[in-house]
């Protein structure tokens, strides 16, 4: 499983929108605050850099002539490209935020925006992102993430994950046998300066346990009616 290397400007930003004036602000945007930003405006052109180029996130509007960037975010998670995305919507009807957290997206943002905050949830995605690089591997019945290598497998079955599914499986591995609450999970995992809704836990549960599925252990990610979520390898 892939991940950024650090959260450090520098971080290369890959900005998929067709409007030209909105991709040059925010190229411009992320250039003076020192990361490296490309804009494209269609997918067939995204896909063209991602194949040549490492980058750190993707900015990819929802709305694009071709192919839009739903099916663009399924495709590029269906392929196992973890690359963390952002999708912009002009549309803030909440079925369309899930919709785009169901096919892979790490956040959204709706427009109109301010530059400022895209890049207050580009930071928090980025941070969410980043591998650890200390720590052994921890083990439990034959589910195995290693945080120096930040890969996760099960009986020695890779497992592919998104970074916020690697983020909250190694919140879940450190806190065993406990409930949390999906605000107490959004302030550990996602960081209390950020706004994220709180049905934004379930879609990640969701693809945690779908990536857990080999050899039945997605039945450790438990659900608590009423109370939140928890990791136990106990069967209930």
């Amino acid at each position: 499983m892939t991940g950024t290397a650090n959260t450090a400007e520098g971080d290369k930003i890959l900005i998929v929108d067709d409007d030209p004036g909105l991709s040059s602000l925010l190229e411009r945007f992320f250039t003076s605050k020192g990361y490296r930003a490309r804009a494209v405006p269609n997918t067939e052109q995204m896909d063209r850099l991602l194949a040549r180029e490492v980058f750190n996130l993707v900015v990819l509007d929802l709305m694009l002539p071709g192919e839009d960037g739903l099916s663009a975010c399924k495709r590029l998670r269906q392929s196992n490209n973890q690359i963390p995305i952002i999708m912009l919507t002009a549309k803030g009807e909440e079925d369309n935020k899930i919709q785009g957290l169901e096919v892979g997206a790490d956040d959204y943002i709706t427009k109109p925006f301010s530059p400022r905050e895209l890049l207050a949830r580009l930071k928090a995605v980025l941070r969410r992102a980043a591998p650890s690089i200390d720590g052994k591997p921890i083990v439990v019945e034959g589910l195995c993430l290693d945080p120096s290598s930040h890969r996760v497998s099960i009986n020695d079955k890779p497992v592919e994950m998104g970074p916020t599914e690697y983020r909250l499986l190694t919140f879940f591995l450190t806190h065993q046998e406990r409930v949390y609450s999906r605000s107490q999970l959004l302030d550990q995992v996602w960081g209390g300066n950020v706004y994220v809704e709180e049905r934004t836990i379930d879609v990640h549960i969701r693809r945690l346990r779908k990536a857990l599925s080999i050899d039945d252990c997605d039945n450790f990610i438990q659900t608590v009616r009423g109370s939140g979520y928890r990791f136990s390898a106990k069967l209930t």
